[in-house]
């Protein structure tokens, strides 16, 4: 009678514990996607022959953008209201800004002004 009882414990014990990890399985597979860790946004506006592609560029509040320079002369990139201003960038260095409130942000290299662009903000 007393090995009955005992095996009897045991496998209760052992129910519950599969119940437990179950209930957790379920929880973990159930996770919402807000909860789970989403990756920041990032957009890349390359620059290169005298031009910035995409000319616009529409990301959500939030998106880093990055300039790349893939052309073989400095450029840079500078919002028309002050938001932005990156440095003189050579060949192949990039620029970034991230975008935290909505809007349209007009952009131009200071030493080639009539290379334009616009990033519009939702």
């Amino acid at each position: 009678m007393r090995r009955r009882v005992c095996i009897a414990v045991v496998l209760a014990g052992l129910l519950v514990g599969m119940e437990g990890s179950r209930t957790r399985a379920g929880a973990e597979a159930g996770k919402s996607p807000a909860s789970a860790q989403q990756k920041p946004a990032m957009m890349e506006v390359k620059i290169d022959n005298f031009s910035f592609g995409p000319a616009t560029t529409t990301v959500a509040v939030g998106t880093t953008v990055t300039w790349v320079n893939r052309d073989d002369i400095p450029h840079t990139a500078v919002s028309t209201d002050g938001v932005f201003k990156s440095k003189v960038m050579d060949t192949d260095e990039k620029f970034s800004f991230t975008f935290s409130k909505a809007g349209t942000y007009a952009y131009f290299c200071s030493i080639h002004p009539k290379m334009t662009g616009t990033v519009v903000v939702q």
